[in-house]
C-alpha cells in the first residue's frame, strides 16, 4: 500500500540580518501552511510543518531529504510553500531567458530552484511529488528551463512593497540587489555545488501548481493568499473530482489575468498520476 508524507512551509517574515534589514512581513502564509496541512491530514498523509523562523533553508532541505529517504516507488510526497519568491543571477548555465534563477525566500537565505531540482533527483524512481507554491515568480519553481518570460520590475523598493494593499509575495528589487551583493559568494557557491537543471534527471514525477507564472506576482491576503484561497474553494473539502490539470485549470479560471496559476510537470512522465484526484495517496 502506498505511503504519503507531506511538508507545509509558511513564512510571515524573514530574518532582516540576511535580507539587508528587510523583514518581508506578510499576513497569511502561516495560515496557508496550516490549511494545506489540514487537507493533507484529511487525505491520510503523515504531515510536517515549518513556520517562519523554523523554515530555514537547511530545515526545508533536510525535511525534503528525509521524505526522499523514506518514500518508495509509488509513494506520494505533498509539498506546499507560502512566502516570498525571489531571484538570484543564474550561475550554472541553465540558459534562463532572464539570466535569473527563481528562489523560495526561506527565513535565513534564499533557496534556489536548482537546489530543489537536485532534491527531486534523490527520490526513488516512480515516486510521486506534488508541489504547491503560493509565491511570486513561481511558475517553474519545480524547475524547467528555456521558456520563461522575462519578469517585469513591478516591485522596485521595499517602501512600495510595504505600501501595497494587498501585498505581493515578492522580494522588492532593491532588496534583491542588496541581498545578492552582500552574499554573492554564498549564492554563487550554492549554484556551483548543485547540477544545472539540464544535468539533474529526476526519475520521480514532480507536478507543480503555482500561484502565478514566472513573470507574475502572487497576492497575499488576510486569511489566505489569493491562490490558496481559490484552491481551497475548488477543493471544497474534498468534493472536487478530476485530475491535476483540470484542478489547476478550474483554479486558474477563478483568478485575475495578472495572476494565472501555472501547471508544470517535470521528471518521469506519469499520465496516470496526473489524472488522479489531487492528494490521493492510493
Amino acid at each position: 500500500m502506498a505511503s504519503g508524507l507531506s511538508l507545509h512551509i509558511g513564512l510571515n517574515r524573514v530574518d532582516p540580518a540576511h535580507y539587508d534589514g528587510w523583514d518581508g512581513a506578510l499576513n497569511a502564509c502561516e495560515f496557508d501552511a496550516l490549511d494545506m496541512q489540514a487537507i493533507a491530514e484529511s487525505c491520510g498523509f503523515d504531515t510536517n510543518l515549518l513556520l517562519t523562523q523554523d523554515a530555514t533553508a537547511d530545515a526545508v532541505k533536510a525535511a525534503i531529504s528525509r521524505a526522499a529517504d523514506e518514500l518508495a516507488p509509488g509513494d506520494l510526497f505533498f509539498l506546499s510553500y507560502s512566502g516570498h519568491g525571489g531571484q538570484v543571477p543564474d550561475g550554472n548555465g541553465d540558459d534562463e531567458v532572464d539570466h535569473l534563477d527563481e528562489t523560495w525566500v526561506a527565513f535565513d537565505r534564499q533557496l534556489v530552484d536548482d537546489e530543489l531540482y537536485a532534491l527531486w533527483a534523490t527520490f526513488a524512481p516512480g515516486a510521486r511529488i506534488v508541489v504547491l507554491s503560493d509565491s511570486c515568480h513561481s511558475g517553474t519553481a519545480n524547475r524547467r528551463i528555456g521558456d520563461e518570460a522575462e519578469v517585469p520590475n513591478v516591485v522596485k523598493t521595499r517602501q512600495q512593497a510595504a505600501a501595497a494593499s494587498p501585498r505581493y509575495r515578492a522580494m522588492p528589487q532593491d532588496v534583491l540587489a542588496a541581498t545578492y551583493r552582500a552574499h554573492a559568494e554564498l549564492y554563487d557557491d550554492i549554484q556551483k555545488q548543485v547540477p544545472s537543471a539540464g544535468q539533474a534527471q529526476p526519475e520521480a514525477t514532480v507536478l507543480l501548481i503555482s500561484g502565478c507564472r514566472d513573470d507574475q506576482l502572487s497576492r497575499d491576503g488576510l486569511a489566505n493568499g489569493l491562490f490558496t484561497e481559490n484552491l481551497k474553494a475548488v477543493w471544497n473539502d474534498g468534493a472536487w473530482e478530476g485530475g491535476y490539470p483540470a484542478f489547476r485549470e478550474t483554479i486558474r479560471a477563478r483568478m485575475p489575468q495578472d495572476q494565472q496559476p501555472n501547471y508544470n510537470p517535470v521528471g518521469a512522465g506519469n499520465p496516470e498520476f496526473e489524472q488522479q484526484k489531487p492528494f490521493s495517496i492510493g
